[in-house]
């Protein structure tokens, strides 16, 4: 079902709580905005956070001739979205698996959706490096165009954790397209000014370490943050703050990638 994917970003990081599904719904629905057509996969079994950040919460999957048929956010069927989070009753709704049916119901994301043709397919992954990343590691072994994005907080517990899931990577043979430091300072709603409320710079020593490339830093915006359940990019919405020129700037990256057949 990848075959017609011309290129597939894992969001990854080692460390939980620094905003993978944020930057997962927002550079899909930023890619979404120049006009690719995207696709936007949630394997966060235990915390499917991208139905609510998409305002897709009440809608259902239902099976076509080809496979599963991905919940659309719009009319032109330009961003697709698939999560375990449609096939539960409430968001309260706990998901207690062991690891062999996780895996099964990755395999069954990766292999049974119907997504078409597709410029990118977004994988929104939960943290770690455990049952869940080897198993979509393992079917993405013949997918030609597969690149990550790590997302790291500036500070440093949550470095250490993601240096782990850059010795994954590695491991395992997936390209590091860059490093994202999320949360790094935040932005007075009434001032714009940007303060360091945790640290600064984790992200950029960290990709410089690595020999990584840094793709730039988000602050703690709240008017990013109430964007967060109605499904709109901050590049839309917010043209001018720092969020969107970090997310167009990555979106310009991805769409060369395309243009150019790499």
């Amino acid at each position: 079902m990848l075959d017609n994917v011309k290129q597939v970003i894992l969001v990854l990081s080692g460390k939980g709580g620094v905003g993978k599904s944020t930057v997962s719904t927002q550079l899909a629905l930023t890619l979404k905005e120049k006009g690719l057509k995207v696709g936007l996969l949630d394997i966060d079994l235990c915390g499917p956070s991208v139905p609510y950040l998409l305002n897709l919460e009440d809608q259902n999957i239902h099976q076509g001739p080809d496979g599963w048929v991905p919940v659309y956010l719009d009319s032109e069927q330009r961003l697709g979205v698939m999560s375990i989070g449609f096939l539960l009753n409430s968001r309260n709704d706990a998901v207690v698996w062991r690891g062999p049916k996780k895996t099964s119901m990755i395999k069954q994301f990766l292999e049974d959706v119907s997504w078409q043709d597709l410029d990118f397919l977004v994988i929104d992954t939960p943290p770690g490096t455990s049952d869940e990343h080897i198993t979509v590691m393992e079917n993405l072994r013949q997918v030609p165009h597969c690149s990550a994005i790590i997302v790291t907080t500036p500070q440093e517990v949550a470095i250490e954790d993601v240096r782990k899931e850059i010795t994954f990577c590695r491991k395992t043979n997936i390209p590091i397209m860059g490093i994202i430091e999320n949360m790094s300072g935040y932005v007075c709603p009434t001032c714009t000014e940007c303060t360091n409320i945790f640290s600064s710079g984790g992200g950029k020593s960290l990709a410089d370490l690595t020999k990584i490339q840094f793709l730039g830093s988000l602050p703690i915006d709240p008017r990013v943050g109430k964007l967060a359940g109605k499904g709109i990019a901050a590049v839309k919405e917010l043209p001018d703050s720092a969020t969107s020129m970090v997310f167009n700037n990555l979106a310009n990256q991805l769409s060369e990638l395309t243009t150019n057949g790499s």
